[in-house]
């Protein structure tokens, strides 16, 4: 995967769009999501190509950011 084709969003229809055609996509969700994300996992079988982002506690977007921008960085470093 490269860099430019990830898709960075929240819980809308850009994340249902990249993932139905197949694009790599990262989806930050809150700790109380839509039931379609499910609980506890950071992949959905809906689309396979996603990798999804909790928020640990209500509120905390910080620590998800991070966790965005570190697994971005190892990315970019990967290639």
């Amino acid at each position: 995967m490269e860099a430019l084709d990830l898709v960075i969003t929240v819980d809308t229809g850009v994340a249902h769009l990249a993932g139905a055609l197949g694009r790599p996509v990262w989806i930050l969700l809150p700790h109380a999501p839509d039931w379609r994300w499910m609980l506890d996992r950071s992949d959905t079988p809906w689309y396979p190509t996603a990798r999804l982002y909790r928020q640990p506690v209500r509120g905390d977007w910080a620590s998800v950011l991070a966790r965005v921008k570190s697994d971005l960085a190892a990315l970019a470093a990967a290639g």
